[in-house]
């Protein structure tokens, strides 16, 4: 804390006054707030968790708390007695920068240059390594809560629970009610060169409304999602990229006042205001002190309002308090983040996260083997065991709860047991999902329950997976459709075993008969449910049913190297007019169905990829600076199994992210495949078209459905996401918050004419035989997302084939997202 002049008078009694200063919307502290006896000089600031103490022999009869950014307020004090005083601040609706005309160079600027001279020996990356115990506590709750909300139905029901939500607020707050609260207590682990980072979460303490107390939700509670460095130029928060107030080029995006020097706890810091040149920008408004001494930030205190271009954020504030290591870096010992989601539509409320860390016995320049780093995340055994016992929480955490925190708890215990609101997360659960829990199995996915197209009609489907519930090492399920038209059941199962979770590795068995369409590669498109489900509507052309099998085992030998090994048998029985030759040489004979037998090996590099493991479920989070290269080979087994032909496949695909500062973020994703061998094209390289008014980003906006096919092919598919760089700077665009996008998609293939002769004289798809490396398959579009915060709409012009039959020279695809 922070004293100023304490006049005494030997004649006069003390008066004490101690307190805390929150936000009165979000119920956090404010550090750094003014607190003065008025009419006096005496005061001091509060501190990081908002708390101050003030003392004098002066007569007074009121306190004057005020902080930038907030309105001040006023209230009475008792003279020459101890007591506690609260104070809860409400924000300004604006805060503007005044503006003022200094002669010479802004002041501000000298510190800010060394700053960043300085920033390779203050940021916490030049160590070695580091560790420390961190608590992380999460909350959760619903905001903005209107008279027409509470009208709804579902909310009229839990009135009396709404009634007693003044006391979560405060005594001047907004009304709030919480959905969720966490606490977690773990180790983390960082080390550099190479970079890795290591979690292992020792135990949480969850409860919320609709969440269950399973590992993923551990996982995501953690310290690992609450780690902000503002030495890095650019900050990822909530997968945007925020420039930093300390950036390498601040001034290109920031306005600073240097505004009072001051000591904070030993330190004597400059205090710098900063403000972002364009409002419509994600980049920060806020406040830091800089040390004196190192040019160190001490503190930080950032918002990002609704003036930038985030969907549905109202909010976004971040307090850093740091502290200087025995390797010279500074490393955060507290974090605070705040969230404010607002509401989607009128009649509906908003949502309020908030995050804090706290950090502990904090250890440098200790590195572990970088096989210690290697699981990223880790929950103990034992991790919620001790969720309920109170009194052993009591001794694990960092700071105490407060009356307000203990209420949460309490509050979400009683909205937990009312039916309605169980019934309405079940459904929310199903939308999320597609799946239906019940018990030890899970039923769905409802998505793909009726469908209609040409050959079958009206297909109904239906099926079962079992959950964790059922077994941690086996899951098994199942899936069986009909067509009304061609009368033919279509089925599938799968049995996964689960060998090694330490380090993942799954054995599996799936058999499936169905329909499919050629040119349609239904495990590339695995995770886009919405397009594969369009597929199954309309007019199938190049049909085909199939049965397969096909045995799968996969283990990561080594962080970010993972091998597979799969064996596939598949049959091919067109519904269309198909046809080719066993043996080009011999024009007597031809087939129309066929069988092969594979053996595929495939091996995954992804140096910095992160993982989720949770259930019997294993997702990527994706790669943070590393592309994710993978290379796979197959080989066909001639007569096996009745099996018609032999060959080679070798496949190399490239996937990178790349960050681009004020131009957005690219994502270019590079693939090449040769094949060796003679084969009817639909055993050859095939390019997912797209005959739908759907964009997805894996296919060919305007190719046709199984209109190109090569046996060796490099392609190039790029995608730019410009956010915000050129429509926040049109005056009339601004408020419409849209942003821009771009595309690119090239193709180079070619075919042998021995692949050409197997199919003829039997119509070939038209276009293959044009295919060639002199001559690419280009399409180039732009398009605008964030129409109305959902809409995505593409213009994308098809350059090149445009001969071909049924080719498009342009075309418009829509979609719809949900992207802050």
């Amino acid at each position: 804390m922070v004293w100023l002049s304490f006049p005494l008078t030997s004649f006069a009694q003390e008066t004490v006054v101690r307190g805390k200063i929150t936000d009165a919307f979000s119920g956090d502290p404010i550090p750094f707030v003014n607190v003065v006896f008025k009419g006096t000089s005496i005061g001091t600031t509060t501190d990081f968790d908002g708390n101050y103490l003030l003392r004098t022999n002066s007569p007074t009869d009121s306190l004057h708390a005020s902080y930038i950014g907030y309105k001040a307020r006023t209230k009475a004090v008792q003279k020459g007695v101890s007591q506690t005083i609260h104070f809860q601040l409400e924000e300004e609706v604006t805060r503007l920068r005044d503006v003022v005309i200094l002669a010479g160079e802004n002041p501000a600027f000298a510190v800010l240059r060394n700053v960043v001279k300085n920033k390779s020996i203050n940021d916490k990356r030049k160590l070695s390594a580091y560790e420390y115990d961190t608590y992380s506590k999460i909350e959760i709750d619903v905001d903005n809560i209107t008279d027409k909300f509470r009208q709804k139905k579902i909310v009229s029901r839990i009135t009396q629970v709404l009634d007693s939500i003044q006391q979560i607020a405060g005594e001047d707050g907004k009304p709030v009610l919480p959905i969720f609260i966490s606490e977690s207590v773990s180790k983390f682990y960082y080390r550099n060169n190479p970079e890795m980072k290591f979690e292992n979460i020792k135990e949480t303490k969850i409860s919320g409304i609709g969440f269950e107390d399973g590992s993923l939700m551990a996982q995501l509670v953690g310290a690992s999602f609450q780690e902000y460095n503002f030495y890095k130029n650019w900050l990822n928060i909530l997968d945007k990229d925020f420039v930093s107030p300390i950036a390498d080029g601040w001034r290109l995006y920031y306005e600073y006042d240097l505004t009072d020097s001051l000591y904070v706890e030993d330190d004597y810091c400059y205090r710098l205001d900063f403000f972002p040149k364009s409002q419509q920008a994600l980049a920060f408004t806020g406040t830091m002190w800089i040390t004196k001494s190192e040019y160190a930030v001490k503190q930080i205190e950032v918002t990002v309002g609704k003036e930038a271009n985030l969907n549905f954020i109202e909010k976004i504030k971040i307090q850093q308090e740091l502290t200087k290591t025995d390797g010279g870096a500074w490393i955060p010992v507290k974090n605070r983040v705040l969230i404010d989601a607002g509401e989607v539509h009128d009649q509906w409320a908003g949502l309020l996260a908030k995050f804090y860390t706290s950090n502990r016995n904090i250890v440098v320049n200790e590195p572990k083997p970088p096989k210690f780093y290697e699981k990223q995340i880790l929950l103990d055994e034992g991790y919620i065991l001790n969720m309920h016992d109170e009194e052993h929480w009591n001794k694990l955490r960092h700071d105490p709860l407060t009356e307000t925190e203990k209420n949460v708890y309490r509050m979400i215990d009683t909205l937990q047991h009312i039916p309605v609101v169980r019934t309405y997360m079940d459904l929310v659960k199903i939308l999320v999902n597609g799946y239906k829990k019940v018990g030890k199995i899970d039923v769905g996915p409802y998505l793909s329950l009726v469908a209609f197209n040409d050959i079958e009609g009206v297909r109904i489907q239906s099926g079962f997976k079992t959950n964790h519930l059922f077994s941690k090492k086996i899951s098994f399920g199942a899936q069986l459709g009909y067509g009304f038209d061609d009368e033919k059941i279509k089925y599938s199962a799968f049995v996964q075993h689960i060998m090694d979770r330490e380090r993942w590795t799954t054995m599996s068995l799936r058999v499936r008969s169905d329909l499919g369409r050629v040119g349609i590669d239904d495990e590339n498109l695995a995770d886009d449910y919405l397009f594969l489900a369009a597929t199954r509507f309309g007019r199938f052309r190049r049909g085909y049913y199939f049965d397969e099998t096909r045995f799968n085992f996969q283990r990561e030998l080594v962080k970010g190297f993972s091998q597979r090994v799969a064996v596939r048998y598949n049959t091919f029985r067109p519904h269309f007019d198909f046809a080719y030759y066993p043996n080009p040489g011999d024009l007597t004979r031809l087939h129309r169905n066929f069988q092969t037998a594979e053996i595929i090996l495939e091996s995954r590099f992804a140096r910095d990829e992160m993982f989720l493991q949770y259930d019997n479920e294993r997702v990527s989070l994706g790669a943070r600076k590393w592309p994710i290269i993978t290379l796979r080979y197959t080989r066909g087994l001639k007569g096996i199994i009745g099996s018609d032909f032999e060959y080679d496949k070798f496949r190399f695909t490239f996937l990178k992210k790349l960050p681009m500062g004020p131009l957005g973020t690219g994502k270019a994703t590079i693939t090449g495949e040769y094949i060796n061998g003679t084969l009817p094209y639909p055993l050859l390289s095939f390019h997912i078209g797209n005959e739908t008014p759907f964009y997805t980003d894996v296919i060919y906006s305007l190719m046709n459905f199984g209109e190109f096919f090569s046996d060796r092919f490099v392609s190039l598919q790029y995608r730019q996401y410009f956010e915000g760089f050129l429509l926040n700077r049109v005056p009339l665009m601004r408020k419409l918050n849209w942003r821009l996008t771009g595309l690119a998609n090239v193709i180079y293939g070619d075919l042998r004419n021995e692949n050409l002769a197997v199919s003829e004289p039997l119509p070939f798809p038209i276009g293959n035989n044009n295919l060639s490396i002199d001559r690419p398959y280009l399409e180039l579009g732009y398009g605008v997302e964030n129409i109305f915060r959902f809409l995505r709409v593409d213009f994308v012009h098809r350059l090149s084939y445009l001969e071909n039959d049924r080719a498009r020279k342009f075309g418009v695809l829509f979609t719809a997202q949900f992207k802050l």
